[in-house]
């Protein structure tokens, strides 16, 4: 390339990012001339040919194609797999001290979902029997009472509810809530690894750059308490094969869970009404107080 070509294409840069300077919103201004900048550097530097640029404009249309106002968001699909949702997630929750880590919301969550009490079981469908309880408290280690643990899992199957019209609904979906003492109990299954959907321009582009699409076994968490930021975390299976290369980046260390078996015919089974063995999960969360 000559230095005339590498000057014109510069100053086209330029003439473009110039173009937003009078944009009345400051924050909207910011974020559109860098976006040029960037997406023009990202042109320079592979020189795409006229049709890969017009393929890839098919695929960002096919992305929005699959997207529906309920269960599928390929969007965010593509977001999680390109590590952008967690670079968000890292930008917008610096958590103090010990607070819980966050990670990626994901594509499945359904809001009105059923509020359920203190160890109810949100399993409609068959799996391995478990129990998730723990306490919710501040970073004071103080309880928080109240809470509002919204949760959600896959099946057996490795599929959502909503996701899969065979399950009912509310499947594995719940809302509980923290006593007074801050404490929560979960009745459920054991939480499965499963891959994402496979079957759109996300599936395409995993399968044309050799990776996998499973997501290591988790139990999905959104809490929220008067005075305190919502947290929205997963709490992974120890041990399950695909930790360490999750397709959407989402593992955190301290969000690893060990589940032990307990026998039935327990205090403890008796307590929450479990007939036969299960495995039992304990968790803490800790809530960072919400900005004054």
């Amino acid at each position: 390339m000559t230095t005339d070509n590498r000057n014109a294409e510069s100053a086209l840069t330029e003439q473009v990012v110039a173009a937003f300077a009078d944009t009345p919103d400051p924050r909207l201004r910011q974020v559109m001339q860098s976006l040029v900048r960037h997406l023009h550097a990202f042109v320079a530097d592979v020189e795409p040919d006229e049709a890969e640029w017009l393929a890839a404009i098919r695929y960002l249309t096919q992305t929005g194609q699959m997207c529906d106002d309920v269960v599928r968001q390929e969007f965010i699909l593509l977001s999680d797999t390109l590590g952008v949702s967690m670079l968000v997630d890292a930008i917008n929750h610096r958590k103090p001290g010990n607070a819980t880590a966050s990670t990626v919301f994901g594509p499945f969550y359904m809001a009105g979902m059923p509020d359920r009490a203190p160890g109810e079981d949100m399993a409609l469908t068959p799996g391995l029997p478990a129990l998730v309880h723990g306490y919710v408290r501040d970073t004071d280690g103080r309880p928080v009472a109240g809470a509002v643990l919204d949760v959600w899992q896959t099946a057996a199957n490795g599929m959502y509810s909503g996701q899969d019209k065979q399950q009912p609904h509310g499947n594995l979906r719940g809302r509980y809530r923290s006593d007074d003492s801050g404490y929560y109990a979960i009745r459920t299954i054991l939480p499965v690894s499963y891959p994402i959907p496979d079957d759109g321009p996300v599936g395409r582009m995993m399968a044309a750059t050799g990776r996998h699409v499973y997501r290591p076994a988790h139990l999905h968490f959104m809490i929220e308490a008067p005075g305190y930021r919502t947290l929205v975390t997963h709490v992974f299976n120890a041990g399950d094969p695909y930790l360490a290369s999750d397709a959407v980046f989402g593992v955190k260390p301290a969000l690893v869970l060990a589940y032990s078996p307990r026998a039935s015919g327990t205090p403890l089974a008796a307590r929450f009404g479990f007939g036969t063995d299960f495995h039992e999960g304990a968790y803490d969360f800790v809530l960072p107080r919400a900005p004054e």
